[in-house]
């Protein structure tokens, strides 16, 4: 990655962990204005990384919660409605 992709993946991952920490799940959105304040460019990066990162995450629990249900004998939890995929 260039300078920017990684300034604005480091400042999503920090973001994400402070928004855990402090139980703020919108706080990226105001990191994101005071980035878009100075740089759009930055902000659209920043924007992006956290999208990609909770995406991620919301496909990492779905994926370990059928693992753990199937194993256990029970029936895996449905997926969200079809997005076009």
């Amino acid at each position: 990655m260039g300078l920017l992709e990684d300034l604005a993946d480091k400042l999503a991952a920090d973001t994400l962990d402070a928004m855990e920490a402090l139980d703020n799940d919108r706080l990226y959105i105001d990191v994101g204005k005071v980035l878009g304040t100075s740089s759009p460019t930055m902000q659209e990066t920043f924007l992006t990384s956290i999208r990609i990162r909770l995406a991620e995450r919301r496909g990492r629990r779905y994926l370990e919660a059928t693992v753990a249900a199937l194993q256990a004998g029970a029936p895996a939890p449905k997926a969200p409605r079809d997005s076009g995929l």
